[in-house]
């Protein structure tokens, strides 16, 4: 999906949604879903609905399931309210948002150079590893969130085009999670960075489905081996235009149905 063209959909979008009652709040619940079942929620999205909108909890479904959604649903619109504002990106910012994330599921955790807590949206003060990839030593961790917060700060003020909007919160999404500063919450925390940027820019909000999990983690993993962001790009891009189009499908008359049926 070339940025072009991605830049029709959204217009599209725009145009359907405007004035469409509650919309940004089930846009809402549907990225909620997603990104929470991407790290392990078993809610559907129905059940993601039920739960807060209505405050229905799922049958035979774990309780720190119903919480990761919760505090998912909270971090979201704490991001939003911060893009209106146009709150700096900073690293304690980025500590709230965590924080948010992990306020009902997280814990303290013993490491290497001392105790934290994942729920205080503490760095962590250890190694981790997410299948075969080690990421960066815990030593590292300020310095490469500073300079993400940096990065991300001089290009909201210079990023005019659409696309650079867009390069923008991929890269930022990207290289969080690639620094994976906390202990737990990491994937949610960068995908929330990623929805910050669109939001500050007025874009529609974008979101990894979870049906394509295996495939965002090759994308991350292409663009960490090769050093190169385009296939990252690539599968965001991709992302975004599936979002955009099952949305649209959504908002759009059903021509089969005649009026007064």
């Amino acid at each position: 999906m070339k940025p072009e063209d991605l830049q029709l959909l959204i217009k599209e979008f725009n145009l359907l949604s405007k004035g469409t009652v509650d919309f940004n709040k089930y846009t809402w619940y549907s990225l909620t879903h997603h990104s929470t079942a991407i790290e392990g929620s078993t809610l559907t999205e129905s059940q993601v609905i039920n739960l807060l909108e209505y405050g229905k909890p799922a049958n035979n479904k774990p309780f720190e399931h119903h919480l990761m959604v919760k505090d998912y649903f909270n971090a979201l619109k704490f991001v939003i309210e911060a893009a209106k504002k146009k709150s700096e990106i900073t690293p304690a910012f980025i500590s709230k948002i965590g924080s948010l994330v992990m306020q009902n599921t997280g814990c303290e955790i013993n490491a290497i150079a001392g105790t934290y807590n994942t729920a205080m949206g503490e760095f962590r003060k250890g190694s981790v590893r997410a299948g075969t990839r080690l990421f960066p030593d815990y030593s590292k961790v300020p310095a490469l969130i500073k300079n993400l917060c940096n990065q991300a700060n001089n290009e909201l003020k210079t990023a005019k085009t659409f696309e650079k909007q867009c390069n923008l919160a991929f890269e930022i999404h990207f290289l969080f999670v690639s620094a994976h500063p906390f202990g737990d919450g990491n994937g949610r925390t960068a995908r929330l960075l990623m929805n910050y940027i669109q939001a500050y820019f007025g874009l529609p909000l974008s979101v990894v489905f979870k049906s394509d999990r295996i495939s965002y983690i090759n994308a991350l993993e292409a663009a960490r081996k090769t050093e190169k962001l385009s296939t990252f790009f690539r599968f965001m891009y991709n992302q975004y235009a599936k979002f955009l189009k099952s949305e649209i499908a959504e908002m759009k008359p059903d021509p089969s149905k005649k009026p007064g049926k």
